[in-house]
């Protein structure tokens, strides 16, 4: 019964075994297409976040093109596509978000420092601290040529400005401002940009730190590196900065 059209679902609300019933919210743009903000939907067991976007444009194929720069929340919280669904959940569609923070970029361009810089100095600024993270020349004993780096930037953006969001609370008089590169990168080229302003240096330098942690942990952006003799995908940051004893998984 996967993929059966959600109108078509309705018809077996409370017949049908082996189904869930979640909540779905709509906004903006898909608010107007399917002419509510939110209705119940009957799915069978087993059907993921992705799938309900696949349920929802067999009803309105014009939605179809938002696809990829389209987000799913469940209940409250960004998830992967794969994330099954239990019965109870709600389910939001993110459509595409025009503007955004210009202090949180994921993007193919060149990074510029000081551009980054400039959006968080300020007279009232006693210290700016900036964290370059550049491609090194070698990894694991080998010696890499390049490095490609993959992301799914409307997330990868998303999660960039919720690191900052926490950078903000902990240490309520910095500002802060991150720049991630992906694409095809070589030896030397800058891959990610931090810049912390605030009154006393000790703040700036602990959350441009801490913020680079939590950047390799929870931000969706994957490496492969080139190396002279092959190349090799090396999945997450997060899972080099374990590899190498940086960080300690419980």
């Amino acid at each position: 019964m996967r993929g059966l059209p959600a109108y078509k679902m309705r018809a077996y609300v409370g017949t049908m075994p082996n189904t869930i019933t979640i909540h779905l919210l709509y906004f903006a743009m898909f608010r107007e297409h399917i002419g509510a903000s939110s209705e119940q939907l009957v799915v069978p067991t087993g059907t993921t976040a992705g799938d309900v976007f696949s349920l929802i444009t067999e009803r309105y194929p014009v939605l179809e093109s938002m696809r990829n720069s389209t987000l799913v929340m469940v209940n409250e919280a960004y998830t992967e596509a794969d994330q099954v669904l239990e019965d109870g959940d709600e389910v939001a569609l993110i459509p595409p978000v025009s503007g955004g923070d210009p202090r949180f970029v994921c993007t193919e361009e060149v990074l510029d420092p000081r551009a980054i810089e400039a959006l968080v100095a300020g007279d009232d600024a006693g210290a700016l601290v900036t964290f370059i993270g550049s491609v090194r020349n070698h990894a694991r004993g080998r010696e890499v040529v390049s490095l490609e780096y993959e992301a799914y930037p409307p997330a990868a953006t998303k999660m960039l400005a919720q690191v900052g969001a926490e950078v903000e609370e902990q240490w309520p008089a910095v500002r802060i401002a991150i720049a991630h590169r992906f694409g095809h990168l070589y030896p030397g080229d800058a891959s990610v940009v931090i810049a912390c302003s605030s009154d006393h240096r000790d703040d700036a330098y602990a959350a441009s730190s801490w913020a680079i942690s939590q950047i390799k942990e929870i931000v969706p952006i994957w490496k492969k590196e080139h190396y002279t003799d092959g190349a090799s995908w090396i999945g997450s940051e997060h899972t080099y900065q374990v590899e190498t004893g940086r960080i300690v998984e419980e």
